[in-house]
């Protein structure tokens, strides 16, 4: 059966620290900001929740890919802006490369073939 279009797409275990890469990798960003690109670049709702986008983020940065800095938003509020690191930006480029081979190998055995 189809997913409904109310459906949010759960995001599989081990990407959404790629996503959170891909997010920032044109320019720094808050968390909302990261939220709202990630709902504005993928085909259909993801399923983010905050917690896990916030512990994302401090992974990220523990292990060096991400460098937060405090900043005021355009509500000037005060918010954590992350950016990507030269190894954030290696590992981010390494990452892609891996889930978008996954990801066309899934479709290729996933996608029925006429027979003969």
């Amino acid at each position: 059966m189809p997913p409904r279009s109310d459906d949010k797409l759960s995001v599989i275990r081990g990407t959404l620290d790629v996503l959170v890469l891909q997010a920032v990798s044109a320019r720094p960003l808050h968390g909302f900001e990261i939220s709202l690109w990630l709902d504005d670049h993928a085909d259909q709702p993801l399923h983010i929740d905050d917690s896990a986008l916030y512990q994302a983020l401090h992974r990220l940065e523990a292990r060096g890919y991400l460098k937060g800095e405090w900043g005021t938003s355009d509500n000037n509020r005060r918010a954590r802006y992350y950016g990507l690191t030269a190894s954030g930006r290696e590992h981010l480029t390494q990452e892609r490369t891996r889930l978008m081979s996954y990801a066309a190998t899934i479709t290729a055995l996933l996608t029925p073939r006429r027979t003969r």
